[in-house]
C-alpha cells in the first residue's frame, strides 16, 4: 500500500551526539529520568522528529512503539531518541508519556536547529544515525520501510532494504502460491489450508466497503464467479481470495458480508504485504493466478468487467479466443438497422454492460443502441421492420 513521503537526510551519529553536547546538550531522557549520551553508543540509533498535535504522528508512533518493543524483546540493540515539536515543555511531557525511549530535553530553539541540520521536511520523520557505511541508508525513507514491512525492516539498513525488494520480487515473478498468502504462523486462509488452493485458477481480489466502484465490481465479479463455479467441467476450479484496504475491523466485516469467497484475515500483515508485491494503487483490483502458481495478469478488473465468466481461465490464448468470437461475431451483424419497437435508426456498438431495454436482461459486448436516446437493444432482439 502508498505511504507519505517523508525523507530525511541521514547524518552520522557521533556527529549528532557531538552537536548535541556542543549545545550543551549534557543528557538525555528517559522515563525513569536523565541519561548520558553515550547511552546510545553501539546501538541502532534514530532520531524521531514528532509532535503530538501532528495528525500523521499520531497515526505512526504506536507502530513504532510496538516494533520498539518487539525489537527490545529480540535484546536487539535500538535507541530513538525523540526530537519534540510541541508547541511547550507541559505538552511535550505529556506526549513523552506514551513513548519507552529516549527524548533531547525540550528546547524550541535547538529543536528547530536540529531539524535544519538534518533537512527534515515532514512530520513525524525517522532519521538512522550510521556507525558505519554498512549500516547507513542515507537519505531513504525510513517512515515508509517500517510500514512496509515493520520489524522485518531492521536494522534499517541498505543491505536489508535491498533483500527486502528481492523477497518481494521473488514472490511476484515466481513464488508459490503459499509464498504469497501464507507465512510462519498461518498456512491457512480461513478455514481453508492454502494447499488446497494449489493448482486452482485463483483470484486476489482488492476492495473496501467504503469504495463505490467497488461495489459495482463486486457484483460483477460474483456474477462471473458463480456462473464459473456452475458451468466449469472442473468443480472448484477458480478461487477468490478478498484483501482488504477497508479502514478497519467493522468495515472489513461488512465487505465479507456481500462476498462467498474466502478473505485474508484483517489483522494479517499479508494484506500489507499483497498491496506492496502488486503496486496496488487503486482499487477495485484484481489479480489473477493461473493453475501452474504464475501471475496471468493484474488487469483481472478489466477482462471481468469485459468478458465476465467467458475470459475463464484468463489465459492470453483463451482472450485471444474471444477476440476472435467477437469479430467473427460483429462481422455476421449490420452495422445498422431499424427495429420494430424503437422509432429511430439503431446502429450497431460494443458495450462492457448494458440493460436491453426489450428483455431487460443484462447485455455484454455487442449492442444495437440508439445515438438520440437511451436505448438498447440485444442483437437477438431485434425485430426488424420490412
Amino acid at each position: 500500500m502508498a505511504v507519505p513521503n517523508y525523507q530525511a537526510k541521514c547524518m552520522d551519529s557521533r556527529n549528532i551526539l557531538t552537536i548535541l553536547a556542543a549545545e550543551g546538550v549534557q543528557f538525555l531522557l528517559s522515563g525513569e529520568g536523565k541519561v548520558p549520551l553515550s547511552s546510545c553508543y553501539g546501538k541502532t540509533t534514530c532520531l524521531l522528529f514528532s509532535a503530538n498535535w501532528c495528525r500523521p504522528c499520531k497515526t505512526f508512533i504506536p507502530k513504532l512503539v510496538q516494533l520498539y518493543d518487539t525489537l527490545r524483546a529480540r535484546y536487539e540493540k535500538i535507541e530513538i531518541v525523540f526530537v519534540s515539536f510541541d508547541h511547550n515543555e507541559n505538552e511535550f511531557k505529556e506526549n513523552f508519556k506514551s513513548m519507552p525511549w529516549l527524548a533531547v530535553p525540550f528546547d524550541v530553539n535547538f529543536n528547530r536547529r536540529l531539524l535544519n541540520m538534518c533537512h527534515v521536511k515532514h512530520l513525524p520523520s525517522l532519521i538512522p544515525l550510521t556507525w558505519d557505511e554498512i549500516t547507513s541508508i542515507d537519505q531513504e525513507d525510513l517512515i515508509g520501510l517500517i510500514e512496509d514491512h515493520g520489524v522485518e525492516a531492521f536494522p534499517f539498513t541498505r543491505s536489508r532494504r535491498e533483500e527486502l525488494k528481492a523477497i518481494d520480487a521473488a514472490k511476484l515473478e515466481g513464488g508459490t502460491l503459499e509464498d504469497l498468502l501464507a507465512h510462519e504462523g498461518r498456512n491457512h486462509v480461513e478455514n481453508k489450508d492454502v494447499s488446497d488452493l494449489v493448482g486452482k485458477t485463483i483470484g486476489l481480489y482488492f476492495g473496501a466497503h467504503w469504495c463505490p466502484p467497488c461495489h459495482t465490481f463486486n457484483s460483477q465479479l460474483l456474477e462471473a464467479y458463480n456462473e464459473i463455479m456452475t458451468t466449469s467441467k472442473e468443480q472448484n476450479c477458480f478461487e477468490i481470495i478478498f484483501i482488504s484496504t477497508d479502514r478497519d475491523l467493522y468495515e472489513f466485516d461488512l465487505s465479507l458480508k456481500s462476498m462467498p469467497w474466502f478473505a485474508i484475515p484483517y489483522l494479517d500483515k499479508t494484506r500489507r504485504d499483497l498491496c506492496r508485491i502488486f503496486s496496488i494503487k487503486a482499487i477495485p483490483s484484481l489479480v489473477l493466478i493461473g493453475e501452474d502458481g504464475k501471475i496471468v495478469g493484474t488487469n483481472g478488473r478489466a477482462i471481468i468487467s469485459l468478458y465476465g465468466a467467458k475470459a475463464f481461465p484468463f489465459t492470453q490464448s483463451k482472450l485471444g479466443e474471444l477476440e476472435v468470437a467477437l469479430e467473427k461475431e460483429g462481422d455476421s451483424l449490420p452495422r445498422h438497422t431499424k427495429d420494430t419497437k424503437h422509432e429511430h435508426l439503431l446502429k450497431l456498438d460494443m458495450a462492457k454492460a448494458y440493460v436491453c431495454d426489450s428483455c431487460k436482461q443484462r447485455g455484454r459486448f455487442w449492442v444495437f443502441s440508439c445515438d438520440l436516446c437511451d436505448y438498447d437493444l440485444h442483437p437477438t432482439c431485434i425485430e426488424e421492420t420490412s
